[in-house]
């Protein structure tokens, strides 16, 4: 056959770029879609069983003492003191030491406190309103308001009031033996607490140091990603950490005021107290150096240009004291850790320079705010303030004869 004719008669290939895609089916569509939210459920279920864990994994130490000493105020109550229901013992020991590290002995003593005041509330009303609806509210009144003038802890009001209740109601021996059974569970409360599972305070604030130093690396990271990109719209997760980090700044002070709480009134920190002391102060330097950090992210962050390329120039120190950070997180305990942080800093310090400021002050006040949370970083690491201040003026003035830093050893833990 002539090929000419069967090139004639035979259809042309038609090009892929001239086959128009067919529209997905009604039917695909919405498998997608079902699909998507499968994953997305599988997603979120996975998560929540992750935090699940970690909380049961970080819980599950206090959980193991709680039930050690409410089985031990059982016993107690049961075979020593020969209560027939001692079922308020074991109930002591448990709420006593339902509180954070560090609280567990006050939490005991104040509801000791609040099962006496309410005890006395209900013998006071019994005997001027005899049993009745009259010596229930007066009793629980009165209880309720002593433990007011006493403090107002919640722990102590809630028992004034359930032990004058329970006094009213019962009658008879309810309050002495509720007293007893408060006595052994809140001696069993301090017994673990203070001698058998004393809290670490050393530890306590590096665990607290270490979280704060990672959320503050975080907030630097988002403060210097903003500044590169020079994008308006990286502002908003700047502003939404800001809260959490001061948030965390606020959990460092509390542990602060526990592990101090802690060197005063456990028996095994009574000759310790000076380590204490300095890990405190340590603490309160890096208060400071997170104060720092929240500055510097707001000047950042505030009132921005879109073009504004000055503002972008301290991006990549931004980056290295976030560097810094992180390295101080993962092994606040170490001198080796500090020393290199410390240095790092000053190098920092050496090397910025300030940007011209001609037209635009806020290069300026961002500069400033790299040099000083670049100082704070210096001072948290184990350098005296005042010295700290001093290196970081020659390192400005003078770089090429700022002298090294020395950083004075953390406080060891037993």
């Amino acid at each position: 056959m002539n090929p000419s004719f069967v090139a004639l008669v035979s259809p042309a290939p038609v090009s892929p770029a001239l086959i128009l895609p067919q529209p997905p089916s009604e039917a695909g569509v919405m498998w997608r879609r079902r699909r998507g939210r499968v994953a997305q459920w599988r997603r979120a279920l996975l998560h929540a069983a992750s935090d699940a864990w970690g909380r049961v994994t970080a819980g599950i130490w206090p959980v193991v003492q709680q039930t050690a000493a409410a089985s031990t105020a059982w016993l107690i109550a049961r075979h020593l003191v020969d209560h027939r229901l001692p079922f308020f013992a074991p109930v002591a020991a448990v709420v006593a030491l339902n509180a954070a590290r560090g609280e567990r002995g006050v939490n005991a003593v104040r509801l000791l406190l609040g099962v006496v005041v309410g005890i006395l509330a209900a013998d006071a009303a019994v005997a001027v309103l005899h049993h009745g609806y009259g010596a229930l509210a007066a009793a629980t009144f009165a209880a309720m308001l002593v433990a007011l003038a006493l403090g107002g802890e919640r722990i102590v009001i809630a028992q004034a009031a359930v032990s004058a209740i329970l006094a009213v109601t019962v009658g008879g021996a309810a309050g002495p033996q509720r007293l007893t059974d408060a006595l052994i569970g809140a001696g069993v409360a301090l017994l673990f607490s203070q001698l058998v599972f004393p809290a670490e305070p050393v530890l306590l604030l590096r665990g607290a140091e270490a979280a704060a130093l990672t959320d503050l690396t975080d907030l630097l990271r988002h403060t210097a990603q903003a500044l590169e990109r020079n994008d308006q719209t990286l502002n908003d997760p700047v502003a939404q950490h800001l809260p959490t980090s001061r948030d965390t700044l606020s959990d460092l002070a509390h542990a602060r005021l526990r592990s101090s709480a802690i060197a005063r009134h456990t028996p095994l920190w009574w000759g310790r107290g000076s380590t204490v002391l300095r890990e405190c102060r340590d603490a309160g330097r890096l208060d400071l150096l997170g104060m720092s950090c929240l500055m510097l992210a707001r000047i950042a962050t505030a009132h921005r240009v879109g073009d504004s390329r000055q503002l972008a120039k301290p991006a990549p120190a931004v980056r290295e004291l976030a560097d810094i950070l992180e390295t101080l997180a993962r092994a606040p305990q170490h001198h080796d850790t500090r020393q290199r942080a410390a240095q790092r800093a000053l190098d920092l310090i050496r090397r910025h320079e300030a940007s011209d400021t001609t037209r635009d002050p806020r290069p300026t006040a961002l500069h400033m705010a790299v040099q000083m949370t670049a100082t704070d970083v210096i001072a948290f690491a184990g350098v005296d303030a005042a010295t700290a201040v001093d290196a970081a003026r020659q390192a400005r003035t003078t770089p090429d004869q700022s002298p090294d830093l020395q950083v004075r050893a953390p406080p060891s833990t037993p």
